[in-house]
Parts: structure tokens; C-alpha cells; sequence
């Protein structure tokens, strides 16, 4: 597992009571972090870090990047936080970005262990063979838009030209990509995936276009890379926007005629491999940055495919639900929604799109087994902070008498009284968890309720 902590009592303490369980890979930054994973041959399917990271600790945004950047390299990468920076909005924003849990600082070690081996019970369960019931297309959904997508797939399989995956993060580029290959005839070759983000400049060339004995220091074999393994398969090139500015005339010419040479290497190769490329990053503004060349984009999207993100989906979003639960199932006894739970279910916009829903039904997972999970119960796992206005949002403020001040009460009635609820009535806990003083909750409890007592007169 990976541990990043810029304190080295915290990391040396917390190696010394994980290292009986766990392999720890410890590092103080993101740069420490980045060269870490560069230099390991597999990133870790387990990491522990602190939000607030060099070069601002006090600072929480250099770890939301990093939930990201990991999450980047290894989608499947169960993130866990333990940081004393627990106010309530920045646990929120980093489940939302992916992370798995939270853990406040200071923390039992006994209950992190048991947070970390749970992360890993529900790993082991992603990596079964889905339920029956829910095999099949991995490209779950019968909204209109994921019709249109499955059409589009089947549309481009087989062509032989290039085609860009756009999408946010966590709506699956790669399920796309799979499926892109699976439906085309070059179904029975080899599928490569290479992300463009996990790798120096120098290392990415190499694993590429591979190199000849003696190319350089260190390379006492010669080495394939992954445009000679994949033939005449599919090479998925994920996080395409992060590709470096030197090599992109290199890509370049091999979309254009399928010419490259290893490294090292003067004889002129040749692939048949079928590029797929994906990003969540726009392009265009790359281009305007000089970070990334007109006429390779031209190239690689010669055909585009853009996921819809989870918003747009209506009800997929219960179709997805029962799809992790029965994934889960196995280990963990399946949760409820009540109604009004459902309701807000399919409110929620989901801004970290089926990455975030399959965490939160992790969640919800591990802290109400087999049992019915309300408004207030789900309330606490949501990112609200990171909503966009949906379209029922757009129709009730086309209602006659909308009053937005009742929709805000609403909702911070709803916080407050899903945060009394988990503290057990303690107000100071639960201003804790609402990230206000005691007497600031005690001011809008009060208001709240003589506001309700005005409107029962």
C-alpha cells in the first residue's frame, strides 16, 4: 500500500504499526509520490494519504489532486484519507473525487487496520466474476443517451481510423475502449492499455516504441513495446492529454503511416495496431497552451466518442445501484433506500459519475448492512457542494411561488438534522461534523424552528 504523509513521525509511526499487515511505500509530496510510482512495476491497489501535502499543508487542494492523479493511474485504487483537515466539506469533496473513506486525525491504529482490510474485502469482491444477474454489456444503462452510445460503439468498432474517447472522470473511458475492441474483428488480438499520465517522458517512449539492447544505460535486453505487442490489436492510450509535447510527432507519424522505430534502433518497424485514445481534459485549451499539437488531434479524433455523464442518465442511476449491490452482495448484506432516500437518489448529480456511485454504495455498504437507509443517513455521503442545478431544479423555479429562502432552510434542516442524528443528539459533535461552532449550530436550530413554528400559526 502506499502511505503519503508530509509529517515523518506520522509516516514512520503509522509504517511501524501497518508494515505486520500491509507492504508500505511511504512519500511526503505528489512529486515524492509521482517519481515513487514511475520507479514501482504496478501501482498499488491501496493508498493512505493526507490532504494537506508541500508545498501548502494547511492547504487541502494538493491532496484532492492527488486523489485524482492516483485514481488516474489506477482506477480500481482504493483511496483512503486520513488527515486532520476532517472539516465536513472537505470530506465530502474527496469522496466525491473517489476516495473510499475518511479517517480524522488522530485515528486508533486498530480502526484503521480494520478500515484498511475492509478497502481490501471489497477489492477482492470488484475482482470476482460479477453475479449472473448482472453479467453481460459492463456498459450498464437503458436510458436514451446509452443507447445512442452502444449505437456509436457499434458504429466505429470496425473502422480502421482512430477514435477519441471524451468524457469526465469516472464515467468509464475504459469500459468504452473495451468495448470499441470486443465488437470488432480485432476481437481475438491482444487489447493494450497504456496511461499516458503514469510515466516520464523517457519511460513512456520506451514502453511505446521499446528500445534496443544497449540503448541506454540499464537496457541490457531488447524490449518490445506495447505498439509491437498489440500487432494488429487495439492500443487504448488513456489520459491522451498528458502525452509530452517531444514525443507527440513520433505518435503522430505512426497514425499517419504506422512507421516508428525502438529506440536505439535505426531499422524502420511497422504496427497495425488500432488506436484509442481517451481524456477528461479539453484539448483545444492544451492546444491554445502549446501543451499539445493541432495536428495530432486532428488525427486521433478523426472519430469521437463522448460519455454521458451520470446526470443525464435518469434512471440508470437505480440500475447502477442494484448492479453494485449485487456485486457486493457476497461480502456485505445489501442496504435499502426508503422512499424519500430513492428520491434524492435520483436528484443527486453525482459530479464523480459511476466512480462516486460505486463508492458511496460501498459505503452505505459497510455502515448499514442489511438494513434501510434514509434521507439523512444518505445525505451525509453526498457531495452537495458539488451539484450542478439539475433540470428538476430548473422546473421549481418555474413553479409559482418559489421561495428560496424555504428551499435553503430545507436543506440545512435536512444537514443538521442528519448530523444530530449521527452524533446521538451531541450538539458539539455535531457542529463538528457540520463544520460550524457550537453556538452557531445552537443559533440556526433555533431560528429554524421558530421559523416552523410561524408557519404551523
Amino acid at each position: 500500500m502506499l502511505l503519503v504523509d508530509d509529517d515523518p513521525l506520522i509516516s514512520d509511526s503509522l509504517s511501524f504499526v501497518l508494515e505486520e499487515d500491509f507492504q508500505v511505500l511511504c512519500t511526503a509530496s505528489r512529486d515524492e509520490t509521482r517519481a515513487l510510482l514511475r520507479r514501482e512495476p504496478a501501482v498499488p491497489n491501496l493508498a493512505l494519504i493526507d490532504l494537506g501535502l508541500p508545498p501548502d499543508p494547511h492547504n487541502p487542494e494538493g491532496g484532492f489532486r492527488l486523489i485524482e492523479e492516483l485514481l488516474s493511474l489506477n482506477p480500481n485504487m482504493k483511496v483512503l484519507v486520513l488527515s486532520g483537515q476532517s472539516e465536513h466539506r472537505n470530506m465530502r469533496h474527496a469522496l466525491s473525487l473517489g476516495a473510499v473513506d475518511f479517517i480524522p486525525k488522530p485515528c486508533d491504529p486498530e480502526l484503521l487496520k480494520t478500515r484498511l482490510n475492509h478497502q481490501l474485502m471489497m477489492l477482492e469482491a470488484e475482482q470476482q466474476p460479477a453475479p449472473a444477474a448482472v453479467q453481460g454489456d459492463m456498459l450498464l444503462g437503458a436510458s436514451g443517451v446509452m443507447d445512442q452510445l452502444r449505437e456509436q460503439i457499434q458504429r466505429y468498432a470496425d473502422t480502421p481510423f482512430p477514435v477519441l474517447i471524451l468524457g469526465e472522470s469516472g464515467t468509464g473511458k475504459e469500459l468504452v475502449a473495451a468495448s470499441l475492441h470486443r465488437n470488432s474483428e480485432r476481437a481475438e488480438q491482444p487489447l493494450m492499455t497504456l496511461n499516458c499520465a503514469a510515466f516520464t517522458p523517457e519511460l513512456l517512449e520506451t514502453q511505446l516504441f521499446g528500445h534496443a539492447k544497449g540503448a541506454f544505460t540499464g537496457a541490457n535486453t531488447a524490449h518490445a513495446g506495447f505498439f509491437e505487442t498489440a500487432n494488429s490489436g487495439s492500443l487504448f492510450l488513456d489520459e491522451i492529454g498528458d502525452f509530452p509535447l517531444n514525443l507527440q510527432p513520433k505518435l503522430l507519424r505512426v497514425l499517419e503511416n504506422g512507421e516508428y522505430y525502438r529506440l536505439g534502433e535505426t531499422r524502420q518497424r511497422t504496427s497495425g495496431a488500432r488506436i484509442i485514445a481517451a481524456t477528461n481534459v479539453d484539448l483545444q485549451n492544451e492546444i491554445h497552451a502549446g501543451r499539445f499539437r493541432q495536428d495530432l488531434f486532428h488525427r486521433l479524433g478523426v472519430l469521437s466518442i463522448e460519455i454521458p455523464p451520470l446526470r443525464y442518465r435518469g434512471d440508470d442511476r437505480l440500475l447502477l445501484l442494484d448492479h453494485f449491490r449485487a456485486v457486493y452482495a457476497p461480502k456485505v448484506p445489501p442496504f435499502r433506500l426508503d422512499a424519500a432516500a430513492r428520491d434524492r437518489w435520483l436528484a443527486y448529480s453525482f459530479p464523480g459519475n459511476v466512480r462516486e456511485l460505486r463508492n458511496i454504495v460501498i459505503r452505505l455498504g459497510a455502515k448499514f448492512p442489511d438494513a434501510l437507509v434514509g434521507l439523512p443517513e444518505l445525505e451525509m455521503e453526498l457531495d452537495s457542494s458539488s451539484e450542478t442545478i439539475d433540470s428538476a431544479s430548473l422546473n421549481r423555479l418555474r413553479e409559482q411561488g418559489f421561495q428560496l429562502d424555504t428551499v435553503l432552510n430545507q436543506w440545512e434542516q435536512r444537514y443538521i438534522d442528519a448530523a444530530l442524528r449521527l452524533s446521538a443528539g451531541n450538539l458539539s459533535e455535531a457542529a463538528r461534523l457540520l463544520g460550524v461552532n457550537r453556538t452557531t449550530l445552537y443559533s440556526k436550530i433555533q431560528r429554524l424552528n421558530k421559523g416552523s413554528n410561524e408557519d404551523h400559526h
